[in-house]
């Protein structure tokens, strides 16, 4: 995608517009409206208009009479209401509080975080007497959906909508910040977005299969469910009866869905019948394109993945000035359609206005207060997140604002690396279900870029975001520390390249998809497993999926497959390297042992380790040209594994020590000599003895005493051991 965004007249007009608008707003009050005064930018561009809309030219005002349906003007907490629910939130993922997995319910959540009835009234009101339509107020009560058209807009919020064309077709999107009311601004946010930008499929390849079978094509081997199963270990799941039964799944999409295509899927994968639900809160309408690809896919691979669970596709079509993925997102959320949400759509934190990032991160929020597990798409285009993954270059590293809020689960991409013998993965036949994955697949960073002998910038998403502070339970983790404080980018990956891509079936017809729209629902549905078995929702996933990689990092459970290779670089940008690190900025965790990770799931952490070492007696005599020999115990607890190494420092000149035993397999006794030579000085010295091992060290203090030889006929005392003349 071209660097330029604008033809040199359009962007000169536009510039000078938005300059004006954006660094004055502050300034600005209305003469026919004195009490109306701008706030704050929840306008979705700052200066210069987003990458998505690629190099332009503005034709001016949109008409006036232009219907603008379904707005969002998005409502904000008190102060008191925000740390009160970030409060909640912790304790509702730490298993010590008395509010551990204490979900709210939708009503719940509104009237403990949500706006007043009074303000929502105020807000409600000031609507209707700016000529607004107001259609909806959600159980949240943080969103009220109005509509007008574009004159209204213009008046009541002082921001003018234009039309741009370019080579991405015409668009529509507000150029000045909207104006909040000062007698609304201290509850109200914003408008959530005034523009047609929309959010884009995570989908970087569709291609019709010709022929059965070619499931091993061209080095490819396109995958069914079964083949997952197979290298993500979900098999035993299967056979313990971890299915998703009883669990539903959310998809959030723009499209309807023909349900025979899934029937038709799940045949060919040799999966029982079960049909999903299609909720349209609008009704039926036209898609966009692509979107019904992206709707069936996800529907298709989330119940392929939990075979039993129920799937719910949300689809809402898009406005003149609202994203059909945005109120598709809020009704799943605000009607807690399934404790299990997929959502595999893209929008850069730089396109995104302070509103649009406000709403999703609110939402998200949200929805973990209410015991849902949110998983989001972290894109196609590598470290260059605003640009969509057919372009010939990046722009600038970004990621997917979407999922960078730290209340969403952000699901990268992997690629199998098979190496020079393919076969000692694959099987030249497929089985019932045709399966021919015979296990796990060493993985490494998805990038089929340019720069990596793909095309465009197809790779893995991920990077820092530029908006949200690192939350706690990534900071501990090997790989993630670098990032200077922010939020990094994916969490989680599953297999998302062309090379082996997806099947689904779409109008009748078997096709191959592949990117991070195909592994966030096939993650999502391993959620809904670890839901079946711990018979609860989890809410946010991240603080229990990075608490696990911590635990066993490292040691022969480990419940991920760190990614051990590659990048997520894009012609002119460089990305983020793996190197089988715990965490990286290309594939976050890696994939996962779904058998291992859901069985471990909600467990509690192994106890830290402990080494203890307790001598016989903490005072010892020893005389010149003899020694003292006593016993030493070393103790062991928690989970401490391995030998342990004992030493004794601080031994003052003339006097040695010595150990039965300097190193032991486990807990036990040994005996410690101190012998004093006749170079030995008399007087009090504090000698240690110390236990290592697993980690941990500890250690005991002892006083010892170096006395001159006891003269002929004179008795003197000896404490803690046995003398022995040299």
């Amino acid at each position: 995608m071209n660097n330029q965004r604008f033809s040199p007249t359009g962007a000169f007009a536009l510039a000078v517009t938005v300059f004006f608008a954006f660094f004055s707003v502050s300034l600005v009050v209305s003469q026919a409206a004195p009490q109306r005064l701008a706030v704050m930018r929840p306008d979705p561009q700052p200066a210069v208009l987003p990458v998505r809309l690629g190099l332009g030219r503005d034709l001016g005002l949109l008409a006036g009479e232009t219907r603008l349906d379904r707005m969002i003007l998005l409502m904000k907490p008190t102060a008191g209401q925000q740390a009160d629910l970030n409060t909640l939130l912790a304790a509702q993922q730490d298993p010590h509080s008395q509010q551990y997995h204490q979900w709210l319910t939708p009503a719940q959540f509104g009237a403990r975080f949500g706006a007043s009835a009074a303000n929502l009234a105020k807000a409600s009101a000031w609507l209707r007497a700016n000529g607004f339509r107001v259609d909806e107020i959600p159980a949240g009560r943080g969103l009220i959906y109005f509509s007008g058209n574009a004159w209204q807009v213009e008046e009541a919020f002082h921001s003018p909508i234009h039309r741009f064309v370019s080579a991405n077709g015409e668009h529509i999107t507000n150029v000045v910040a909207p104006e909040i009311p000062a007698s609304l601004s201290g509850f109200v946010a914003g408008v959530v977005s005034l523009n047609n930008l929309r959010r884009q499929s995570a989908i970087q390849m569709h291609k019709q299969l010709t022929a059965r079978p070619q499931w091993n094509l061209d080095e490819s081997h396109y995958v069914f469910p079964g083949d997952l199963a197979a290298i993500y270990d979900i098999n035993p799941l299967y056979a313990s009866g971890t299915t998703g039964a009883g669990v539903s799944i959310a998809i959030a999409g723009r499209s309807n869905i023909l349900t025979s295509d899934v029937a038709a899927f799940r045949d060919a994968a040799a999966l029982a019948a079960n049909k999903p639900t299609v909720v349209l809160p609008d009704g039926n309408f036209f898609p966009s394109p692509g979107d019904q690809a992206e709707a069936t896919l996800d529907v298709e691979w989330a119940g392929a993945i939990a075979p039993a669970a129920k799937v719910t596709l949300v689809s809402e079509e898009s406005t003149a000035t609202t994203d059909g993925v945005d109120l598709a997102s809020a009704y799943i959320v605000n009607n807690a359609v399934a404790p299990v949400v997929s959502l595999s759509f893209t929008s850069c934190e730089q396109d995104m206005g302070a509103s649009e990032l406000t709403f999703y991160n609110s939402l998200w929020q949200q929805a973990a207060a209410q015991g849902m597990s949110v998983f989001v798409a972290s894109g196609d285009s590598g470290v260059s997140g605003c640009d969509l993954g057919s372009a010939q270059e990046g722009t600038q590293p970004a990621v997917n604002g979407l999922c960078s809020s730290p209340y969403a689960t952000c699901v990268g991409g992997t690629e199998f690396s098979e190496g020079l013998n393919p076969n000692q993965y694959w099987s030249t036949t497929n089985s019932a279900g045709n399966v021919s994955a015979l296990g796990y697949i060493p993985e490494t960073v998805w990038n089929e870029s340019a720069v990596n002998g793909g095309t465009g910038l197809w790779a893995s998403g991920g990077g820092i975001s530029t908006v949200y502070p690192q939350p706690s339970w990534q900071q501990a983790v090997n790989g993630a520390a670098a990032v200077n404080g922010m939020r990094a980018v994916p969490d989680v990956s599953l297999t998302a390249a062309g090379h082996d891509g997806y099947i689904i079936v779409e109008d009748g017809i078997e096709w191959i998809v592949s990117g991070t729209s195909a592994s966030t629902p096939s993650f999502a549905a391993l959620m809904a497993l670890v839901v079946q078995s711990k018979g609860e929702s989890q809410g946010n996933a991240n603080p229990v999926l990075y608490s696990l990689a911590e635990s066993t990092s490292g040691t022969s459970q480990n419940f991920f497959h760190p990614t051990p290779s590659g990048n997520n670089d894009v012609p002119r940008l460089q990305g983020y390297s793996a190197n089988g690190d715990t965490y990286n900025l290309a594939t976050g965790l890696g994939s996962v042992d779904a058998d291992l990770l859901v069985s471990n799931w909600g467990a509690p952490p192994p106890p830290p380790p402990t080494l203890t070492v307790a001598a016989q007696t903490r005072f010892v005599t020893v005389l010149i040209n003899t020694s003292s020999t006593f016993n030493v115990t070393v103790a062991t607890g928690g989970s401490f594994t391995g030998n342990i190494a004992l030493s004794v420092t601080g031994l003052p000149q003339g006097v040695t020590a010595s150990l039965s035993q300097t190193q032991l397999p486990s807990a036990g006794t040994v005996a410690l000599t101190f012998a004093a030579g006749p170079n030995a000085s008399a007087g009090s010295y504090q000698v240690t003895v110390q236990a290592q091992g697993d980690g941990v060290i500890a250690t005991q203090q002892l006083s010892l005493a170096i006395d001159e030889p006891i003269l002929r006929g004179q008795a003197r005392p000896v404490f803690g051991g046995v003398h022995t003349a040299q």
